[in-house]
């Protein structure tokens, strides 16, 4: 007989953290790692757009790691429990990958518009997702202690989806997309 997936216990507006503890599901710890999971979602569908098999591998790798911040943050704070760990390494993967894709670009002399080819556009609202949750992050940081180098961690990561879309957008040879103000 299969498992079944619905239990009925969030029926009535609350959820319940690795730990027991039960909050409402607008908690901004649920905000903060329900926003981790929309995220893992949208790399989810840059890995599926990409052939280059390092970015696959890195994007897959991204992934693993976000589903560490979210059991992080999804772990009752009044409870020792052990979860899986985020390093500096981490961090420092995403630096390198930012300093190779860095040394094939052209130096950045403008804002740069979403836009240009699909998965480009598909990157900056990953990058854009990836904000929210940080912003999130910090929110629930500012009442309750939250591991720093997840913090860290969403701020890189959106800097390497930054810097991976004006990548993308090289590989794929289209222009990226230049704000201009408008004259008065």
């Amino acid at each position: 007989m299969a498992t079944k997936i619905y239990t009925k216990t969030g029926d009535t507006g609350e959820t319940a953290l690795f730990g027991g503890k039960r909050l409402p599901k607008s908690h901004v710890r649920i905000e903060a790692y329900g926003t981790v999971d929309e995220l893992n979602s949208w790399i989810g569908v840059l890995r599926d757009l990409t052939d280059v098999s390092e970015t696959k591998e890195l994007l897959k790798a991204i992934q693993d790691r976000l589903f560490t911040l979210g059991s992080n943050l999804a772990s009752d704070p009044d409870k020792d429990m052990l979860t899986p760990d985020l390093t500096e390494n981490d961090i420092q993967q995403l630096e390198r990958a930012i300093d190779v894709m860095n040394e094939t670009l052209p130096p950045l002399k403008n804002f740069i518009l979403p836009g240009g080819h699909t998965t480009v556009s598909f990157c900056h609202v990953a990058r854009c997702v990836c904000r929210r949750a940080e912003r999130q992050v910090v929110a629930l940081s500012l009442h309750e202690p939250v591991e720093g180098l997840i913090i860290q961690y969403l701020n890189r990561l959106s800097d390497y989806l930054f810097v991976l879309a004006r990548k993308l957008a090289k590989d794929l040879k289209v222009e990226e997309v230049i704000w201009q103000t408008r004259s008065k």
